[in-house]
C-alpha cells in the first residue's frame, strides 16, 4: 500500500498547496461579493488555512514544508515589479521629487517606529528586526528581514497584518482628511498598506491604484537597498 498520509512529502505538498490555493480562491470570491476590509483575501486566506491546520493538529513547520514552492515564487514576483515602474515612467519624471521624499520619509518612519515600539515593549532582537520591514510588500520585506537578521517567515505575518490594518485605517484617514489629489490618495495606500492598499486604491480609482502600486514598488526597492546600511548600523 502506498503511503498516503500527510507525513509523505509529496502528499503533504499536494494537500497543503491545494488548501492554500483553495482558501485563496474562496477568499477572492467572498471579497468580490462583499467589499469590506475584513473580507480581504490577505485576512481570510490565513484564517482558512489556520483553521484547517488546527483541525488536523498540524504545525507551521509541516505546513511550510508543503508550500515551500509558493515561497520560492516570490522571487519571480519581485522581478515582475519592474513592470509597473516602466509603465509609470512618465509619472515618475513629472513627480519624482515628491515621490522620492515621500518614499524615503515614509520608509524611515515605518522602520523607525516599528523598531522603537518593539524596543519599548521589550521584544527580543529577532522580533524587533522582523518587525522593521513590515511596511513593504512581502517579497521585499522577507528579503530585507533576512539581510538584517530577522525571521523572514515572521516578517511575512507582520506584513499581512500591516496591510490589513493600513487598508482599513486608510479609509478612515480619507474621511478625516479628504485628500483631493489622486497622487496623495494613491501614495497614502501604497506606502501605508502595500499590497492590500494597492487593491483598495484600485477600488477608488484607476490612477490611485497605479500610483499606489508605484509607491509600493519604490518603497520596496528603497528598503532593499538600505538593508545593508541598516544591518551595519545595528551590528
Amino acid at each position: 500500500m502506498p503511503d498516503l498520509s500527510l507525513s509523505h512529502p509529496l502528499v503533504a505538498t499536494l494537500f497543503w498547496s491545494a488548501v492554500t490555493i483553495g482558501c485563496y480562491a474562496a477568499a477572492r470570491a467572498i471579497g468580490g461579493r462583499w467589499r469590506f476590509w475584513w473580507t480581504s483575501p490577505l485576512l481570510l486566506t490565513p484564517l482558512g488555512v489556520g483553521a484547517v491546520a488546527l483541525s488536523l493538529h498540524a504545525g507551521y513547520a509541516e505546513y511550510i514544508r508543503g508550500t515551500h514552492w509558493l515561497v520560492l515564487m516570490m522571487g519571480p514576483a519581485t522581478v515582475a515589479f519592474a513592470i509597473p515602474i516602466y509603465e509609470q515612467r512618465a509619472l515618475i519624471r513629472r513627480h519624482w521629487p515628491v515621490l522620492l521624499v515621500g518614499v524615503v520619509v515614509g520608509s524611515a518612519l515605518a522602520m523607525g517606529t516599528a523598531l522603537a515600539m518593539a524596543h519599548a515593549f521589550g521584544l527580543s532582537e529577532a522580533l524587533q528586526l522582523s518587525l522593521m520591514p513590515r511596511s513593504t510588500s512581502t517579497p521585499f520585506a522577507m528579503a530585507v528581514s533576512g539581510d538584517i537578521g530577522g525571521v523572514p517567515d515572521l516578517t511575512a505575518v507582520f506584513v499581512i497584518l500591516t496591510g490589513i490594518c493600513g487598508a482599513a485605517l486608510g479609509e478612515v484617514v480619507l474621511k478625516v482628511m479628504p485628500l483631493r489629489s489622486s497622487l496623495a490618495r494613491g501614495a497614502l495606500f501604497g506606502m501605508g498598506a502595500h499590497g492590500a492598499g494597492v487593491a483598495r486604491a484600485h477600488q477608488i480609482g484607476g490612477e490611485e491604484g497605479s500610483i499606489a502600486g508605484l509607491v509600493m514598488v519604490l518603497a520596496g526597492l528603497f528598503n532593499v537597498m538600505m538593508a545593508p546600511v541598516v544591518a551595519a548600523l545595528l551590528g
